[in-house]
């Protein structure tokens, strides 16, 4: 139970302290990038913290049989944890181009509004990918 209060906890503070320092701080391109480098580093160390506190069992002769079960389990929801994670920072980053460019294609010619959106759906339709992937390993 202490575990998972740990894991919420660094989780939560990894993204409200780059996040906030770069709020409060002055908005310059410098600035963002240390943000972004602080989040790196603080949600990498609560992955390591999760492998540490999560997957470090302890076995003995009486327990061989729940050992292999057990040693996946963790395994199984890190692989489903980073199915989700890489899908949506990759389909944010194919929204943020598909979109601009759409509003721009829409700025000269509004006849397009229709087929602008079927590009920034799809580009949205990567992250609903990884969310099916995950459920697939999960189930």
């Amino acid at each position: 139970m202490t575990e998972k209060i740990i894991i919420s906890a660094a989780l939560i503070l990894s993204i409200i302290i780059p996040f906030g320092a770069f709020l409060l701080g002055e908005k310059k391109k410098g600035n963002l990038k240390a943000a972004l480098a602080c989040n790196a580093f603080l949600f990498f160390g609560t992955l390591i913290l999760a492998d540490i506190l999560l997957f470090s069992g302890k076995a003995s002769a009486a327990e061989t049989t729940n050992l292999a079960s057990a040693s996946t389990d963790g395994w199984k929801y890190m692989a489903a944890a980073l199915s989700t994670g890489l899908s949506c920072i990759g389909g944010g980053i194919a929204v943020a181009s598909a979109a601009s460019a759409a509003l721009g294609a829409m700025s000269e010619d509004s006849s397009i509004m229709g087929k602008a959106l079927i590009f920034v759906a799809l580009a949205e339709g990567i992250a609903l990918y990884g969310l099916i992937v995950s459920f697939t390993i999960l189930g």
